[in-house]
């Protein structure tokens, strides 16, 4: 039985919320554990007692060196201590990094760990990376980044032979920023199957089957998608609910507009890995509901069963050449 660690505080929603994904969640093959306040109810789910919790508004580092009874530090910890095979929280997305680094710590060569998300294109899903996990990034951050996302796309998505490209402002080789540039030509010399730049209007065709950027660009681009589908699809329900005739038009094309809305919706996936960690941790967004929680718990059961830590560990290369330049931090 594969044991996820929740983090029962985390989210804006409440605890009820993440409880009820985390019972949604529980099979013969997965475990959901709770951290949380012990009078929480854990509907037959396995209860340790964190009672304090970390806001979204207070500093990451500081609220994890100084809570360590928070719901977010325990379910990491647990994940650090062999507690728990991996860890599942829609808290404060820098605390949840920082516990990580602090506790569960980088696979040895890894300079940066990444948010790898999984967006529903239109064509199959697309891995983009990093998603938010490092506003500032060297070029050879991303290259790894590369790597990252294509050891994702094949144990997760089962992507034998997974197409790797780098955001940028245009598909020739010469558009892009300082970085983009650098970071073009070490993925054209890494050995991944490299398909070149792509733009941000082409992430929901699924054209490629990773796409690698820094933190500061994924996460402003995956805000913009969330936001555009959110608001296309809300506008046309309320154009279909406006009249008689829209709505006799929306009884003809309802099966095709779910269909549509499921394939769309970012809670199939529930979270998103922290990719690059000794352990397995995934992000879930704040405003997840139950629903979404399940499918982020069934999201790290399925990390775990596939070994994507391993996997990782395994595969990446430990260094990039001194040529390339090595990253200050790297163990």
């Amino acid at each position: 039985m594969i044991r996820v660690a929740v983090d029962a505080l985390g989210g804006d929603r409440g605890p009820e919320e993440i409880v009820a994904g985390a019972a949604g969640a529980m099979s013969p093959e997965i475990e959901p554990i709770l951290y949380g306040p012990s009078d929480l109810d854990a509907h037959g789910c396995r209860l340790v007692e964190a009672p304090e919790s970390i806001d979204m508004d207070e500093s990451p580092v500081e609220a994890v060196r100084t809570k360590l009874n928070s719901s977010l530090v325990r379910a990491i910890r647990a994940v650090a201590d062999g507690d728990a095979d991996a860890a599942v929280s829609a808290g404060n997305t820098g605390a949840v990094l920082a516990a990580s680094l602090l506790h569960v710590r980088r696979l040895p060569g890894v300079f940066r760990p990444a948010i790898a998300v999984v967006i529903p294109a239109r064509a199959g899903p697309t891995v983009l990376i990093d998603s938010g996990a490092n506003a500032d990034a060297r070029p050879e951050h991303l290259l790894q980044f590369g790597h990252m996302g294509a050891v994702f796309a094949q144990e997760i998505l089962g992507i034998e032979d997974p197409e790797v490209r780098l955001l940028s402002i245009g598909e020739e080789d010469e558009k892009g920023n300082q970085l983009t540039l650098e970071a073009h030509a070490l993925l054209r010399a890494s050995g991944l199957r490299f398909g070149g730049n792509t733009e941000s209007r082409r992430l929901l065709e699924g054209d490629t089957d990773v796409v690698v950027t820094d933190g500061f660009t994924g996460n402003v681009a995956l805000k913009a998608l969330e936001g555009t589908i959110r608001s296309l699809l809300e506008s046309i329900r309320s154009e279909l609910e406006s009249s008689v005739r829209g709505k006799l038009g929306g009884l003809l094309i309802r099966p095709g507009a779910r269909r549509v809305q499921r394939r769309l919706d970012p809670e199939t996936y529930g979270g998103a890995y922290l990719l690059g960690l000794r352990g397995l941790v995934v992000i879930a967004h704040g405003s997840s509901s139950r629903v979404a929680i399940a499918n982020a718990i069934r999201l790290a059961a399925r990390g775990v069963e596939h070994r994507v830590v391993e996997r990782l560990e395994e595969r990446l290369p430990d260094r990039v050449d001194s040529r390339r330049g090595v990253d200050p931090a790297s163990p």
